[in-house]
């Protein structure tokens, strides 16, 4: 299975570049951060069926964007049961709001 994360700044309407991004399960997987896009693909190689958390580190974001935010981190679990296939997980964030869903 392989990982991917785009993330959108939903009050700018343009991607979140420079996110920390950690993929965790039972410790660290894997780190990186969000390109000029705001995506970071291949997060954590060829991964296995499981419950994964991504934590994206939006206080650093918001910080360095001169943004007061409520929320210091967006932590996402999620479930992988087809350990063949590809797993998008997008979010959009806002100071005061996030979501996310399974993309493709």
């Amino acid at each position: 299975m392989t990982l991917s994360t785009h993330v959108l700044d939903a009050t700018t309407g343009k991607p979140a570049v420079g996110v920390a991004v950690t993929l965790t399960a039972d410790g660290v997987i894997a780190t990186g951060i969000t390109d000029a896009d705001g995506r970071v693909a291949g997060l954590g190689g060829d991964l296995a069926a499981g419950i994964y958390r991504l934590r994206f580190d939006t206080a650093t974001y918001f910080t360095e964007h001169g943004v007061t935010g409520f929320y210091p981190e967006v932590v996402i679990a999620f479930e992988i049961t087809d350990a063949a296939g590809h797993h998008h997980v997008p979010l959009l964030l806002s100071p005061y709001a996030y979501s996310t869903y399974r993309g493709s």
